[in-house]
């Protein structure tokens, strides 16, 4: 029976990840059926599968508290006048408007998740491209590959540091404080690399330039007294996440309560907001939970854990370049979320066995799942929404072309990790 459930369990989870990665079914689906079988073939009970989504919903419920308040916020047009205003400030200048819009679009990541960004602030670029009449192709690519170096900053900025902190119990402004400076220096590496490459590439007329200075602002913004709103309370939640360490409320209840008093002060139909949620997203991470959690249920998560253990001689040093040069390799084919997931699970059971300063091996994962991503077009969903945006706009990314450009971007970022890590650590 022990080992049915053995080869029953690993062959649910290599063939669940197999249509995950090819995305030849909805990931959601593909995850819940795959968890569904996890407890059918008894490789974990009912009781226990539960269980795991129960010790998870402060992630599902902050993931949906934010969606809706996004949501919200998105309806007033201010990112798009965001963009527009930053056009017009740099006087139509396009090397400097794909700086400043990429410095944007990794603020807006790290505050609110970076598919959602690209979703907002990608249609609003290629529209500015298109009337400077360049190639909006490394405009689109720079807000995908800097929405997911800003993403990863905050606790809430990608959902693989949701699931991070989940299982290591660091809270926001840990994440803030340890990761805020290898990001602002990956950012400035990324943003000197583009101006470098493309200064005498992106070269437009003067009358091109004037046709943004015409465009209007006033029109962007479609509810003046909603974009208030939505603003008092998104800034009252952000505090909310820096102070949670001293008020000790969670994180899930801060942006639960939040969206809550949003939708009351707006009016809004509830079911018009809930119908926008990503829901694709949420059944995906549960099913997931399940999945890992069937594994680590079968004794497999702790072999893996300790051939690391052997790997590394305990030491905390090799440990984590070791980890975060795995995560950066494994991420773009596996993806960043359920990379996160599993060898999060094997760092839990075997932290407490090293010496030194251990959270460094969880920076090393973070920096590695999510930096890592911006290799492949399949390794983040921000880079598949991107993609999908930019088709929708006219314009083809294709896998090649996005690996060129990512390995240059993941290389980079990479050596960065790796010295940073080095010498804070």
């Amino acid at each position: 029976m022990e080992l049915f459930r053995l080869i029953a369990g690993v062959v649910i989870f290599i063939i669940t990840f197999y249509f995950i990665i090819t995305e030849k079914y909805p990931k959601s689906i593909v995850s819940m059926i795959g968890a569904g079988l996890m407890v059918i073939t008894k490789v974990l009970s009912e009781h226990e599968a539960l269980s795991i989504i129960g010790h998870n919903l402060e992630i599902l419920f902050l993931l949906m508290g934010m969606m809706m308040i996004v949501e919200i916020m998105s309806e007033t047009g201010i990112f798009q006048w965001v963009a527009i205003k930053i056009a017009q400030l740099v006087r139509g200048n396009p090397v400097k408007i794909l700086v400043f819009i990429s410095i944007i679009t990794a603020l807006f990541s790290a505050v609110l998740d970076n598919v959602t960004t690209i979703l907002l602030v990608v249609p609003v670029t290629i529209f500015l491209a298109k009337r400077l009449e360049v190639d909006p192709k490394p405009f689109v690519l720079l807000q995908i590959f800097s929405s997911n170096i800003g993403g990863t900053a905050t606790m809430i900025g990608d959902p693989p540091n949701l699931i991070i902190a989940s299982l290591s119990g660091l809270d926001f402004n840990d994440f803030i404080i340890n990761l805020g400076p290898i990001i602002v220096i990956n950012m400035a590496v990324l943003l000197g690399s583009a101006v470098w490459y493309f200064k005498d590439k992106l070269q437009v007329s003067n009358e091109l330039k004037a046709g943004i200075m015409e465009l209007s602002l006033e029109r962007t913004i479609k509810d003046k007294k909603l974009l208030i709103q939505s603003l008092a309370v998104f800034l009252v939640v952000i505090i909310g996440f820096l102070t949670n360490a001293v008020s000790e409320f969670g994180l899930a209840i801060i942006a639960i309560l939040g969206a809550s008093l949003l939708l009351f002060l707006s009016k809004k139909k509830p079911d018009e907001i809930f119908s926008k949620i990503e829901w694709d997203t949420l059944f995906f991470f549960g099913g997931l939970f399940i999945l890992v959690e069937g594994l680590e249920n079968l004794g497999i998560i702790a072999k893996l854990s300790e051939f690391l253990l052997v790997l590394t001689n305990k030491n905390v040093h090799i440990a984590s370049p070791l980890i975060l040069i795995m995560s950066t390799i494994l991420s773009p084919i596996i993806g960043s979320i359920p990379h996160a997931l599993s060898f999060g699970k094997i760092l839990v059971g075997i932290i407490g066995e090293f010496h030194g300063n251990t959270q460094s091996l969880w920076w090393a994962l973070t920096l590695g799942a999510c930096l890592g991503g911006n290799m492949t077009i399949v390794g983040a969903a921000a880079n598949i929404v991107g993609a999908a945006v930019a088709k929708k706009g006219g314009i083809e990314i294709t896998f090649m072309e996005f690996f060129k450009w990512g390995l240059i971007v993941v290389g980079e970022s990479t050596i960065l990790s790796l010295i940073y890590l080095y010498v804070r650590y």
